[in-house]
């Protein structure tokens, strides 16, 4: 990894928005390729990296020529929603900062044989665990209903039913490859078309395989207990679903209740993130330089004294 790999989204904004100073504690919950990582150690951070995908944790360990991981570097191959017990485990109660990069990562993707993209072919996985319920093993079990679910759910797939119906049909399916063509021909793809039909089933069946929205949830609420006063949440995601929880999130925990004669001041909550940023997205240089980066959105906050609420 002396070279990183893949090119961070937002890097210099992520940095601004969590301003590390030497010594700083931050957590850098979807580690990948380092990216963040790598910057904030070279501001004198310290950086407690979670990575629930074996090979980066991996590649986290030999991160250099030396064959070790660079000084004030912790890895944890953990998901992020569990950070909080597992930096209260290591003896860090409050953390400085913490960032998030949602969604699959550009090293997975790149991968055929993870199976996450199709454009190379490769095995129907997508698992970032490598472990569980492959994307494979949902499609070729589960009846018609579920898969049009998860498909109009989390990929916001408006003809549902019909590729899930052809999937059904085609079944067993093995392969990335075999996957794009079912869907492709259920919806009438054409080559010269904008935007490969079958990217929405691939976001969704993902999405579903390794709970990622749910995994964002208990993140964000795992941040908020995790941050002392004053520490910063940065937040970057990639498609209109994770937006919208990060958006929700950050407007309810920065929104204080209207207050009511019928219950004291005391009990009434006070924020307990301020300085939410408006949606923070890529220049026109950066998504030259970086295409995956056009539809990123970075969203940032800092923690107030207030205590946190009940973890999600």
């Amino acid at each position: 990894m002396s070279a990183a790999p893949h090119i961070p989204v937002l890097l210099d904004e992520v940095i601004d928005a969590l301003d590390p100073q030497p010594g700083d504690v931050i957590v850098d919950a979807t580690f990948g390729a380092g990216g963040y990582t790598r910057a904030l150690l070279e501001r004198g951070a310290i950086v407690h990296a979670f990575d629930r995908d074996p090979d980066a944790i991996a590649s986290g360990r030999n991160w250099d020529e030396t064959g070790e991981s660079p000084p004030r570097l912790v890895l944890h191959p953990h998901r992020f929603s569990e950070m909080l017990d597992v930096m209260t485990s290591a003896g860090v109660a409050r953390v400085d900062g913490v960032v998030m990069d949602i969604g699959v990562s550009s090293m997975q993707l790149d991968q055929a044989e993870r199976g996450f993209a199709f454009s190379a072919d490769g095995p129907l996985d997508m698992r970032m665990s490598q472990d569980g319920e492959s994307a494979a093993d949902f499609l070729n079990s589960a009846d018609e209903k579920a898969i049009a679910d998860v498909l109009y759910l989390y990929g916001e797939e408006r003809q549902s039913r019909r590729v899930a119906r052809a999937i059904v049909a085609a079944r067993p399916l093995e392969t990335t490859g075999a996957l794009a063509r079912v869907v492709r021909k259920a919806l009438g793809y054409k080559p010269h078309d904008k935007k490969d039909p079958a990217t929405r089933t691939f976001q969704a069946v993902r999405i579903h395989v390794n709970g990622e929205l749910d995994e964002l949830a208990h993140g964000l609420s795992a941040a908020e207990h995790l941050l002392r006063e004053g520490g910063r949440l940065a937040v970057v995601s990639f498609h209109s679903l994770e937006d919208r929880i990060v958006k929700r999130f950050l407007r309810e925990a920065s929104s204080t209740p209207s207050a009511s004669r019928h219950v004291p001041l005391a009990a009434q909550d006070d924020p307990v993130f301020s300085n939410v940023s408006k949606a923070i997205k890529p220049g026109e240089a950066e998504i030259a330089r970086n295409p995956r980066s056009r539809s990123s959105v970075l969203r940032h906050a800092t923690r107030t004294a207030t205590p946190a609420r009940e973890a999600a």
